[in-house]
C-alpha cells in the first residue's frame, strides 16, 4: 500500500477528465494535478521549449512526493515522454499508447481515424503508435480545433456545437472507420454529440485508457492506496479563477480552492 497521490500534468483544463477517470476508478487515491495555464497552448512551441517546460513541472508534481503522473497532455505525451521516464524513479504514463492499444482491441476491419488539436495531428503520434503495434492498420487523421473552446464554453448542447461536429466527421464516416480515438482530453464532453455523427463507431477515450493502464502499474508495484476520504489538489501557472470555473464543467462539481504558483 503506498497513501501519496497520483500526479496529473496537462498544459490547462482538458486533464481533469483524466481526474474525473481517477475518481470513478481509484476513488481512494489522492490526486495533486498541475496546470500549465500561463504556457498553453503546447502544440505551436518547438519540442526543446515543450521538453523544458515539462521537465518544470514534473519537477514541481515531485516535490509534492507523487507515487506516478500522468502526462494528460497529448502534446507533452508525443514529444517527451520516454526521455521523461528515463529520467524519473516513479511510473510515468502518457495518454496516448494506452488509446492507441484500446482501438486495435476493439477495431474489426483495423481503419481507425484519430481527431485531435493541430499540434497532436501534426505530430502524428498516434498514428505512429498503431503502425508500430499493427503495420496493417489503416489510420486516418482530422484536426478539430474549435471542439477545445466549445468544451471549455460549455457549448455541449448547443445547435451550433452539432453543426461543427457534423462539419468536422462527417468525412470520416466515408472511410469506413470502425473505431475512432477521441485524441484530446476535451473530446470526451462532446462523447455524445459525437457518437450521434459517427453512429455505430467505437469511441476510444484516452483518458479511460490511460487510467485503466494506470492502475493496472498500481496493482502490479503495490502502489495502491489504503481506504479512505480522498484529497484533491489543484495547481496553475497562471488564471486560477477561469480555472475553477472551467473544472466545474470538467468534472460536474465545485473543485474548491485552486492555487497559483
Amino acid at each position: 500500500m503506498d497513501d501519496r497521490p497520483i500526479g496529473v500534468f496537462d498544459s490547462g483544463v482538458g486533464g481533469l477528465t483524466v481526474v474525473k477517470e481517477i475518481i470513478r476508478q481509484l476513488p481512494q487515491e489522492d490526486v495533486v494535478y498541475f496546470g500549465d495555464t500561463a504556457h498553453l497552448p503546447y502544440g505551436p512551441k518547438s519540442s526543446q521549449t515543450i521538453k523544458r517546460l515539462v521537465r518544470d513541472n514534473i519537477r514541481f508534481l515531485l516535490k509534492k512526493k507523487v507515487k506516478a503522473i500522468i502526462l494528460a497532455c497529448h502534446t507533452a505525451s508525443a514529444f517527451t515522454l520516454e526521455e521523461i521516464r528515463e529520467e524519473n524513479p516513479i511510473p510515468i504514463i502518457g495518454v496516448i499508447r494506452p488509446g492507441a492499444e484500446e482501438a486495435l482491441r476493439l477495431t474489426k476491419n483495423k481503419r481507425i481515424g484519430i481527431i485531435g488539436t493541430y499540434g497532436t495531428i501534426k505530430s502524428r503520434a498516434y498514428s505512429k503508435e498503431l503502425k508500430r503495434l499493427e503495420p496493417g492498420a489503416f489510420v486516418i487523421e482530422k484536426p478539430c480545433p474549435l471542439f477545445v473552446p466549445l468544451a471549455e464554453e460549455g457549448w455541449i448542447k448547443k445547435e451550433a456545437t452539432k453543426l461543427i461536429v457534423r462539419e468536422y466527421l462527417e468525412p470520416l464516416k466515408e472511410e469506413e472507420i470502425d473505431t475512432l480515438i477521441l485524441g484530446c482530453t476535451h473530446y470526451p464532453l462532446l462523447k455524445e454529440e459525437i457518437a450521434q455523427v459517427m453512429g455505430e463507431v467505437y469511441l476510444i477515450d484516452s483518458a479511460r485508457a490511460t487510467v485503466e493502464r494506470l492502475k493496472r502499474i498500481l496493482e502490479e508495484k503495490d502502489l495502491l492506496a489504503r481506504e479512505g476520504v480522498p484529497r484533491h489538489s489543484f495547481f496553475v501557472s497562471d488564471a486560477p479563477e477561469r480555472f475553477a470555473r472551467l473544472g466545474k464543467i470538467f468534472l460536474g462539481k465545485e473543485i474548491g480552492k485552486v492555487k497559483r504558483i
